[in-house]
């Protein structure tokens, strides 16, 4: 079966491309190629095209890529009725959760100014809420923290003189 199809021309960056008539199973890269039709700049837009030729594989049945049968029915190439054209294509988002418009919306800045007066009032414990014992834990606290800080200095001194002996030693 024939496939009128582009052939990709044209230095990187810069296509340019052949219609052209081939066997369906052959890659355009192939270079068998059945017949030319013309050619395509998708730069300037201009298309040149034997028409005749085209409307004659057409009618013989060869099977249009979907960007050659817009390319020929934009020219005005009278198309067979079995010819599909995919107008738009079906696209679809991966992980569209990720998307900032389904996101949950971030209220405005001055919103969140005026509770945040609020919330402090609510967290700070009234003369009443306040429990009985609270000093007392203060205290042991501070009083924890010392003997703890003298156990960290002594420790420290203790591995500093037995380092010395070791360098008399050795000496």
């Amino acid at each position: 079966m024939l496939a009128i199809r582009m052939q990709r021309r044209g230095r990187k960056g810069h296509a340019q491309f052949r219609v052209i008539v081939q066997e369906s199973r052959l890659s355009p890269k192939s270079g068998r190629v059945v017949a030319s039709l013309g050619s395509y700049d998708p730069h300037s837009k201009v298309v040149t095209l034997d028409k005749e030729k085209a409307e004659f594989y057409l009618s013989n049945g060869a099977q249009p890529s979907n960007s050659v049968a817009k390319l020929l029915q934009r020219e005005k190439v009278k198309l067979p009725d079995w010819v599909e054209i995919e107008t738009v294509q079906k696209r679809t988002i991966r992980n569209a959760e990720k998307l900032r418009k389904n996101q949950p919306a971030e209220e405005a800045p001055e919103a969140t100014a005026e509770e945040a007066p609020a919330e402090a009032e609510a967290e700070t414990p009234s003369a009443e809420e306040a429990p009985a014992d609270t000093p007392a834990d203060a205290e042991e606290k501070t009083e924890a923290a010392p003997e703890e800080e003298a156990k960290e200095t002594e420790v420290p001194a203790a591995e500093a003189e037995t380092k010395d002996d070791e360098k008399e030693a050795t000496a």
